[in-house]
């Protein structure tokens, strides 16, 4: 078991051919160089788009429609904890930025959002939360995109980058049962929720015995729910993720890495944004 000892681990990506422009990176600040405001091209959210199914959060009651920024996130409560640090930081740097209405945060649904009854693996894996989004950011509806980075394709979608993150979280897992303490204690024959084949093939390698439901779906409140009404009797959640919606009273104990190896960019939040947009690069 281990304890929930802030990382402070924080990883900075570059930007375009001129270097890294948004730097989320250090002691929770936020340093957005290059962004020139006052040559912002101001516009609101097609009608057309809110027809196919964005949703539209505004940052604040705005005294207007329209946003100097536009943020695309999908709608979960993670998703939305991660999208309005971003437009904290972002607020924070920028005074311009902090008046009414000038930050939106656009929701998109995914494909992953969309499909619940299926493993993931069975309907594509990789990019499945985040390629709604990135079309989105293409076509222009929305100016930056916050991924969590493990769902990220190793290869990025054309025309976009990624310059910036968040500070980066916890990446470890975290146990959570009301029956055991840690893996070792739960009986032959518990069933664990994820949806995870990194997960699942970890927990079988160590303890055969037990057993995986691995379609187990949803955002972390409804998994927790899963949990509390018996469907399962443990279940391995993201850290990073708790930590962010401060939920860690769920947290029954932390997998060391060595029992448990997160994701790759566990923990990380990367901010994309289109090649050639020189409102956010240069």
């Amino acid at each position: 078991m281990e304890t929930l000892a802030s990382s402070s681990l924080c990883t900075t990506h570059g930007g375009g051919a001129g270097g890294g422009l948004l730097n989320f990176c250090g002691g929770g600040s936020v340093s957005v160089l290059g962004f020139p405001l006052q040559h912002l091209k101001i516009q609101s959210l097609p009608d057309s788009k809110k027809k196919q199914g964005f949703g539209v959060i505004k940052a604040s009651v705005a005294k207007t429609e329209v946003a100097l920024v536009r943020i695309g996130t999908r709608g979960s409560p993670l998703a939305l904890a991660q999208a309005h640090e971003t437009r904290d930081k972002l607020m924070a740097s920028h005074p311009e930025l902090a008046e009414e209405g000038a930050i939106k945060i656009v929701v998109i649904k995914t494909t992953g959002d969309k499909i619940l009854s299926q493993p993931l693996a069975d309907i594509g894996g990789k990019g499945l939360f985040t390629k709604e989004i990135d079309e989105a950011l293409i076509n222009g509806d929305i100016d930056i995109a916050v991924h969590s980075m493990k769902d990220v394709p190793t290869y990025l979608p054309e025309k976009t980058i990624l310059p910036c993150n968040l500070p980066r979280e916890d990446v470890r897992d975290a146990f959570i049962s009301l029956s055991a303490s840690s893996l070792a204690e739960l009986p032959a024959g518990s069933v664990i929720g994820t949806a995870s084949l990194r997960r699942k093939s970890q927990i079988l390698y160590r303890y055969p015995s037990l057993k995986v439901e691995d379609n187990f779906r949803g955002n972390v409140q409804t998994r927790l729910r899963k949990l509390n009404e018996g469907v399962v009797q443990a279940t391995l959640l993201a850290l990073a993720g708790l930590r962010r919606l401060s939920m860690t009273e769920n947290v029954t104990s932390v997998l060391p890495i060595h029992e448990m190896l997160p994701a790759v960019a566990q923990g990380a939040i990367g901010i994309a944004c289109r090649s050639n947009d020189e409102k956010m690069v240069c």
